[in-house]
């Protein structure tokens, strides 16, 4: 099951107290202080982790707690520090602090990490107080308490291609065709209900991840459909593909009018998605009986230059590929 949101409460580790103790050895029954200070407390740290793809986890664990500092003991041993709370989340996750709504890190390379909260400082132990006048100090600290807060985690899935378009416009069967991804696919609107990211291999060692991104309606950037929960999954893609029914149901509406409206709805939405750039093709062209044709007129009535694809024939998938790749290389230089 897929999440892409989760609230939880982090709490670091306490300072350990440091230590009351004098010196007790043979010949030296009044021997000075010597209470050893207390450890830290664990961090709590969250790192970007290519094993994990959703925040399911820490949506139903949300409470995070490192240990707590080991206490100071005699003869000046510092006590161990709290072990650290290493958290893995998604590539692509931004922390927020929850009260403030600051961006704390945006963890959008693997290996990222970000202390989330710092543990306790450890008490001082009293051999920490001796001085010229005070040569029997019964003075020691608590160790503080560790940093605790509440964060919104928001997942923004990193891909190099995102496929838009309407319910079933046939994203998820091209996605299925070109990877090994395996996205839920029927004849009825909104059966994709979450992302799917697939690797596609191309020829020459080249490898490319292309996203499905849920199917969106008019309105969907004011929360219309599935809303604009997956609309934000386009903002860390590098290039767009969109695809356009070529043979939609009568009652759907036009080719002309769902290009319209997927152009409307990343222009309503912002963030720079619009501007990416974007290859349009019209899908499903084995239902038509003169694809090539039919595009020629999509063109010219739209003012672009898409090309029929079917990922149930193989028509023109290979040149929608390399024409991603090329897109991407271009982006680079």
């Amino acid at each position: 099951m897929f999440r892409d949101e989760a609230k939880i409460y982090v709490k670091a580790g306490a300072g350990g107290p440091g230590c009351l103790s004098f010196r007790r050895e043979k010949h030296q029954p009044k021997g000075g202080p010597d209470g050893g200070d207390g450890g830290r407390g664990g961090h709590v740290i969250l790192f970007a982790d290519v094993a994990e793809n959703t925040l399911l986890t820490l949506a139903r664990h949300p409470h995070l707690r490192a240990k707590s500092g080991v206490p100071g003991s005699g003869n000046n041993k510092q006590g161990a520090q709290g072990e650290d709370l290493r958290v893995p989340v998604p590539v692509g996750t931004i922390v927020r602090d929850k009260g403030t709504g600051v961006v704390l890190k945006d963890l959008d390379e693997v290996g990222a990490s970000a202390i989330v909260a710092n543990g306790g400082i450890g008490g001082r132990g009293n051999a920490r107080f001796k001085s010229a006048t005070n040569q029997s100090p019964r003075r020691f600290d608590k160790g503080r308490f560790g940093e605790e807060r509440t964060l919104q985690l928001e997942l923004k899935l990193i891909a190099d291609v995102g496929l838009l378009g309407l319910p079933n416009a046939g994203k998820s069967t091209l996605i299925s065709r070109v990877s090994a991804a395996s996205p839920k696919i029927a004849d009825y609107p909104f059966t994709t209900l979450e992302p799917h990211p697939g690797i596609v291999e191309l020829s020459g060692f080249r490898r490319m991840v292309v996203m499905d991104i849920p199917g969106l309606i008019a309105g969907a950037h004011q929360g219309q459909g599935l809303g604009q929960k997956f609309l934000r999954h386009v903002e860390r893609t590098r290039a767009l593909v969109h695809l356009v029914d070529l043979a939609p149901m009568d009652e759907d509406g036009s080719p002309e009018e769902h290009f319209q409206t997927i152009l409307d709805e990343i222009k309503s939405f912002g963030q720079g998605i619009a501007d990416k750039p974007r290859i349009t093709v019209f899908s499903k062209a084995d239902l038509v009986q003169d694809p090539e044709e039919r595009a020629r007129e999509l063109n010219l009535a739209l003012g672009i230059d898409g090309y029929p694809v079917s990922a149930m024939t193989g028509l023109n998938m290979d040149r929608l590929l390399e024409d991603c790749w090329r897109v991407l290389a271009s982006d680079e230089d």
